[in-house]
């Protein structure tokens, strides 16, 4: 196993992933905080869990929309596919777990 240190929307995280995976999470990192960014941007949804499962909703109908060919998943083992949504929803488990405060 190997330990990512991550940023999503300004917010670090510890990451864990099966050794070989780390390329795999680091793209579902940066994929999952431009999307969140871009809902904080808006300035419509406020709070980070809201923020996050809008995300969430967004990127499962990006996944459910997507014809073989086409987005960002396109070219995408069903192997692959899998991987990429166990990191997403590993990076949401997280970002929706209550944070230790360290003051």
């Amino acid at each position: 196993m190997t330990q990512l240190n991550v940023n999503i929307m300004g917010h670090s995280y510890t990451l864990v992933c099966k050794d070989g995976e780390q390329a795999t999470l680091l793209q579902a990192v940066a994929y999952l905080d431009e999307k969140m960014c871009a809902i904080r941007d808006t300035g419509k949804i406020k709070g980070n869990d809201r923020i996050a499962v809008m995300a969430a909703l967004g990127i499962a109908a990006e996944l459910l929309s997507t014809q073989p060919g086409e987005g960002p998943f396109a070219g995408m083992t069903i192997a692959e596919w899998k991987q990429s949504i166990a990191a997403m929803h590993d990076v949401l488990d997280e970002a929706l777990a209550p944070q230790e405060k360290l003051f």
